[in-house]
């Protein structure tokens, strides 16, 4: 098995953006650009998996927030293969160690709407997905992007894991928007619920059931040296 590559060049540092300002990592062309995130979301993004997903460690994993530039050489156009590296860089930076338990747990199933599906089909090319979040709501943009993966992304954003049921096969191209829970209404900004959005601009549903899903247990973190 050849050895996954690794970025060429990363920076690390403390955020100075406002907690409540805009966050997310941005990946495409072998550059990974995370603005403002907390190493729980770098986690989730790395190992495709939300916040219930990912257990213990120490308080800091969710409140400091890190701006982080990472670039591959020769460039990667491959969305998933980034966050391999991701995962690396994790490893290496953080000194992030975890093992897997699986656990009974409240999930989403993301499935089918009945009135059918409002995706458009993908041509073959480079995959990106990115997700802008900010106090109001979230917005995920996707190319060539499979069920599963964005059943990954969905799952950073809610507060159970999102588990694929479509049967959908193949890639698409696709755009998100919602509400955050309880936020506070924006002038201008009428964005649904996840649930109403999802069936509305993608012909899907997400449906509650209890359902064994594999846990990530943190038994090793630091905070990192900046560079």
């Amino acid at each position: 098995v050849a050895r996954a590559q690794q970025f060429e060049v990363a920076s690390i540092k403390p955020s100075q953006a406002a907690a409540e300002s805009t966050s997310g990592i941005y990946s495409g062309h072998g550059r990974l650009d995370a603005q403002n995130v907390t190493l729980l979301r770098c986690i989730m993004g790395a190992y495709g998996v939300g916040p219930r997903e990912v257990s213990g460690g120490p308080d800091w994993i969710h409140s400091d927030r890190f701006d982080i530039l990472a670039n591959a050489d020769p460039p990667i156009n491959d969305d998933a293969a980034l966050m391999v590296m991701l995962q690396a860089l994790l490893a290496d930076r953080f000194k992030l160690a975890f093992h897997r338990e699986t656990r009974a747990i409240p999930a989403l199933l993301l499935e089918v709407a009945k009135s059918g599906p409002k995706l458009e089909k993908a041509e073959a090319g480079e995959s990106s997905t990115n997700t802008k979040g900010s106090n109001a709501g979230i917005t995920i943009e996707a190319t060539r992007t499979d069920m599963d993966t964005l059943a990954r992304v969905l799952a950073r954003e809610t507060s159970e894991p999102v588990l694929n049921r479509t049967a959908l096969e193949g890639t698409f191209n696709l755009r998100l928007s919602w509400a955050r829970d309880g936020a506070t209404p924006v002038a201008g900004d009428d964005r649904p619920s996840l649930f109403t959005a999802i069936q509305e601009q993608l012909g899907l549903r997400l449906r509650s059931e209890r359902a064994p899903v594999e846990i990530l247990v943190i038994d090793y973190v630091e905070r990192p040296s900046e560079n």
